[in-house]
């Protein structure tokens, strides 16, 4: 065996092989030594999950085991003192010794959780080993907007939109429970409609709607954690009335002149002019400050002027 050339001649005589394995594998283990089996396990929210942190390495029996969560830029404690420190107090707990199980993880889970290890009779003491958890979120109920009502020729847009869901979910829009293609130019069926589907924003657009274009509509939103839709709603594509909304403004324009020469025809008549009282026109027969006086003698008017005061 390789291993005696590095003993005494004396000693590799009468030692077993296995013997020798020990001795030497015993002296090459310094230091600590951490591995983990998944280090980005992906969880469904409300599901458990356990976070890998086993020691391959160490000659100290009882080290010293911390975990720490990073979130945020901030670093906060997990496990530390042999307890679940945290918001993970009464739902986690440590397993194999160094491995840290969670049960009903939420999306606040989610985050860089460090395992740390300190192996005081070990040459090199510390360890330690990153894992990342993702906690995917199924999407809630999808806020969907469809018009009721367009005319024909004229665009529409409908709007699902959804904030729950982690990862980030696509859209699938229906009409008539049959699922819509992102461009209804890639799918005969929809040959005499006119939409571009965005899957990733959830917006539909029609740049001309069709009568054919009538129906239920309704969206879903899908990731890998689950889906969700909203209700159905009607979008009702009418044709235009030329004649009636030509008549329309014939109307509007006939009352409109009938008016205006009714008010011109009254003008004419004198109705909006403001009579005046004619004895308040009527001019005194004697100026202020002047008398006159009859003389008996020769029949005829003099005058005095007189001043008032």
């Amino acid at each position: 065996m390789a291993l005696r050339r590095w003993l005494p001649l004396g000693l590799s005589a009468w030692l077993p092989d296995f013997c020798l394995l020990l001795l030497f594998k015993g002296c090459l283990i310094e230091a600590v030594n951490l591995k983990s089996s998944n280090r980005n396990p992906v969880v469904h929210e409300f599901e458990s999950v356990e976070l890998s942190c086993i020691i391959t390495d160490s000659q100290t029996n009882d080290p010293r085991i911390e975990w720490k969560k990073i979130q945020d830029d901030q670093t906060t404690y997990v496990f530390f003192d042999n307890k679940i420190q945290g918001d993970l107090a009464g739902r986690a707990e440590l397993v194999g010794k160094t491995s840290l199980k969670i049960w009903n993880v939420t999306r606040m889970d989610s985050a860089l959780y460090r395992c740390e290890v300190v192996a005081r009779n070990d040459r090199k003491e510390i360890d330690e080993i990153a894992i990342e958890l993702i906690v995917q979120v199924k999407p809630v109920m999808p806020i969907c907007r469809v018009p009721k009502a367009v005319p024909v020729g004229k665009t529409a847009t409908l709007q699902c939109q959804e904030s729950e869901g982690y990862p980030r979910p696509y859209y699938s829009w229906y009409r008539n429970d049959v699922s819509l293609p992102t461009d209804s130019r890639a799918d005969p069926r929809f040959r005499n409609s006119s939409f571009l589907l965005n899957s990733e924003t959830g917006t539909l657009v029609f740049s001309a709607v069709h009568k054919e274009d009538s129906g239920q509509y309704y969206c879903i939103a899908t990731n890998d954690a689950g889906s969700a839709g909203c209700e159905e709603q009607e979008m009702e594509v009418y044709d235009l009335n030329i004649a009636g909304i030509i008549g329309g403004i014939l109307v509007v324009l006939v009352v409109l002149t009938l008016i205006t020469l009714g008010i011109c025809c009254a003008y004419r008549r004198g109705c909006f002019i403001n009579k005046q009282d004619g004895e308040g026109y009527k001019s005194s027969g004697k100026p202020d400050g002047v008398n006159y006086i009859r003389t008996d003698e020769e029949g005829d008017f003099r005058h005095k002027s007189s001043f008032v005061i």
